[in-house]
This record gives C-alpha cells, structure tokens and sequence, in this order.
C-alpha cells in the first residue's frame, strides 16, 4: 500500500467521509490504489507522497487551474499580497479592482458580490434572487452544490437530481419542510420546466447550467429566458465550471444569452480560494435587504490570484492554447478509440471520455489502473490547461494505446474487473465504510 492510501485509511476513521471534497475521494478513481495526496504541483504534473511524478490527464483540481498548477505570475502576486498583509482591519482594495473587471467583461451586469467557493456563491446568488423576485420556489436544472436550497430537491424522492448529475445524494439533514421550494427540470426538455410553471405559482428563481457535456441548446436556453420574464423569475447562469472553458469570463456571451445573474468560480482565481456573483443592479442591490456577509469573503489573495488570472487569459490568449489543444486532443484520441467501447463527448476544452456498455465503471476503473502504472493521472474527464501542449497529449495518446492493447489480449468478453488490483471505483455519492 503506497503511503497515500496509508494515510487515507487513516483519515477515514477521524474525517467523515475520509477528505472535503466528494470529487477527490480516491473511491471515485482507483480504490486502494489512487495515491491520494500530493506533495507538490506544478503546470500539468504532480509528485506523490512517495515521490512517484504523474501527469495530470485527468481534473486538474477539479477544474479550477486553467493556466496549470503552481502559475509563477499567479503564484508572485499572491506572495507579494501576502507579505503585504493578506487580512486586515480595512477591506482589500484589489475587490474593487476584480468587480470592475468582471463587470468589464459582462456588458448585462452591474453589481458583483463575492464568496470564496462554487457552493456558497450558487447559495448566495438564490438568496438575491429569492429576495428580487419576492418568491421561494426555485426551478433547477444542473449541479448547483451541496446546500439545503438545492438538495432540497430529493425531499420527495432521492431520483430526483439523479438526471442532473450525481446519483445517490441523499437529503439527510435538510429540513423537511423544504420540500416543493427546488424544483428540478432537465437539460434540453423545456416542457418539463412549463409543467412546474402551470403546476407551481411561486417560482421566483430559475437556476440553469449553461452547459455540462454536450453543446450548449441555445433554443432551450432562450425558451427559458422567455419563461423567467414571463412569470417574474430571476434567472441564474451557473458558469461555476463553463466559465473560462471557451471564452473569457462566460460561455453564455457566445450566444448572445441575457441573463439577470452569472455565478463563477473555479478557474477564476487559479486554484485560490474565489467566486463571484454578477448581477443587473435592480436583482443585486436586494443583497442590501438580507444579511449576507463573511469574514474570509474579505481575505486577500483570491481577489488577486483572480486579477492575474483574468490577466493572463486576456494577454497571452489562454482560450485559443485550449481549443487549439481540445481540437488535437479530439482528432488524436478519435482514431485511438475507434475500435474500443468509448466515445468521445464533452465541451471542446473540457472533453469526456465515455465508457459504454454494462461493463462500463469496471472498464473505466481498469483504465485508471493501467495509465496510473504509466505515470498519468487519468480518469473519464480531462480538463486541458495552459500547462498541457501536444507533446504531453501525444505521450497521453501512446499510453492510451498501450493500455487498450493490453486489456484487448489479456480480457474475454469485456471481464474487465478480472484484470482489477482491487475494487470497482464508485459512480456518485456512497457512505464510506
């Protein structure tokens, strides 16, 4: 046992469910085996506790470092913040600075307010809304985060968000009487959202993902906008993890959409601790009629870790590096897996490797296996960075090659687990043993 899990075996017996993050739980990659914890991070590679190196092919920390891990000029202005004082009595200038960049960026929006994470931020953007539009209910229609609004959602059957993203997340420890106030639609299907319309008088909010794998439906998106002004509804873009894929700031501006509020996190500060909630100034200025306030909202470094982030994308055009590279990534892995049970999705800087077939999760744990053995970190997304160039792709492709080689002579019938060093990797939400 590598000296990850060792350590991960011990901390699930004094941290409930063994780390904070459900996405980073190694039973979502290679249980018993997934090294764990990192020593160090650097552009698109990180060093293990036992000193084995890996390129990351996989979620680059969850998609929150678009420019790489450890960016020197991230890295420098965060330094520099930090011997200057990262806390203090008096606010930090640099929020004033982002909130006039972001509005810069997003032409419809006036006001920003900002949070630390992607959950808090979706949180804090539905208690706005809520208070705009005088209303409770709350139409959803993505992930939206681990809050009691939304998982609210599964009070009247655990499916309920299954369709949306992640299967078994339960609604323990949400108050019952929350149930009907999150009310789930589906990506695309804009005759479920009319049904909770004519069913439900009191939707005062619409919470929508621009996109989560496959094209953005702009036709749906547009239906949705009608919806919202039909009913008096503030509508919500949850560009948490669309934002920075393919433009500067949010998907939703290559399609001439119109939201009332935009949330963003994740790339936005490089994997510094931001997020930020834009909005009209007729919805954003209800933020002065609820008590929403914290102490680390204030801290430093996550507003300049996003200035230079923002800097960057801008001056050395980040967003072409990553369609240039999804582009040779498509074109490269599609002759690759044209004869094995996979397919290619996922938004171009962002693509996804699906494992078809009933075998699908023994298939997808085994090729985990087999390119952590060849030095990558591999799983079924990948989120491509500043960090990543062909060359690393083409060492991912030849890999690729080989383990498919491999399992192609050495299983029968796709048995892929017989092949397993250990366990099945999980698909969503599991209590930990």
């Amino acid at each position: 046992m590598n000296k990850g899990q060792r350590l991960y075996q011990k901390a699930k017996q004094i941290i409930p469910g063994g780390n904070q993050l459900l996405s980073k739980r190694p039973e979502m990659f290679l249980p018993h085996y997934w090294p764990s914890y990192y020593k160090k991070a650097k552009g698109c590679e990180i060093w293990d506790l036992d000193g084995n190196k890996y390129i990351d092919m996989s979620i680059m920390g969850i998609g929150t470092c678009s420019l790489g891990y450890a960016n020197a000029q991230v890295n420098k202005a965060v330094k520099k913040s930090i011997d200057n004082g990262s806390f203090s009595t008096f606010n930090s200038h640099e929020e004033v600075h982002l909130a006039e960049k972001l509005i810069d960026l997003h032409p419809y929006m006036e006001m920003v307010r900002f949070a630390r994470t992607g959950g808090e931020a979706n949180a804090l953007a539905v208690r706005i809304a809520r208070a705009a539009s005088g209303k409770s209910k709350v139409a959803v229609c993505g992930y939206h985060g681990w809050h009691d609004w939304y998982l609210a959602a599964n009070l009247k059957g655990i499916n309920n968000l299954e369709g949306l993203l992640l299967p078994g997340l339960k609604p323990s420890g949400v108050p019952s009487e929350l149930e009907d106030t999150s009310l789930p639609f589906h990506y695309g299907k804009i005759d479920e959202l009319e049904s909770l319309v004519n069913e439900h008088n009191d939707i005062g909010v619409i919470c929508v993902e621009v996109q989560r794998g496959k094209e953005p439906d702009v036709p749906f998106l547009n239906s949705v906008r009608e919806i919202a002004n039909k009913i008096n509804a503030v509508l919500i873009f949850d560009e948490i993890s669309s934002g920075f894929r393919l433009s500067v700031g949010g998907l939703y501006k290559l399609y001439n959409l119109e939201p009332d509020m935009l949330v963003l996190g994740k790339a936005l500060g490089n994997g510094y601790g931001i997020s930020a909630v834009l909005g009209k100034k007729e919805v954003m200025n209800n933020a002065q009629n609820s008590f929403i306030s914290s102490s680390y909202w204030t801290e430093r470094t996550g507003y300049v870790a996003a200035l230079e982030t923002i800097n960057q994308f801008e001056n050395k055009d980040v967003i072409n590096h990553l369609k240039n590279l999804g582009n040779y990534f498509q074109i490269n892995m599609s002759k690759v897996i044209k004869e094995i049970n996979i397919t290619l999705d996922g938004m171009l800087t962002v693509p996804l490797l699906l494992f078809q077939g009933d075998e699908a999760l023994s298939f997808k744990t085994l090729f985990t296996q087999e390119m952590l053995k060849r030095g990558f970190l591999a799983s079924n997304v990948i989120y491509l960075s500043l960090s990543h160039t062909t060359k690393v792709i083409d060492s991912y492709v030849i890999a690729c090659l080989d383990v498919f080689d491999h399992i192609r002579k050495n299983t029968d019938n796709n048995n892929y687990s017989e092949l397993l060093d250990g366990p099945i990797c999980h698909s969503g939400f599991h209590r930990l043993t």
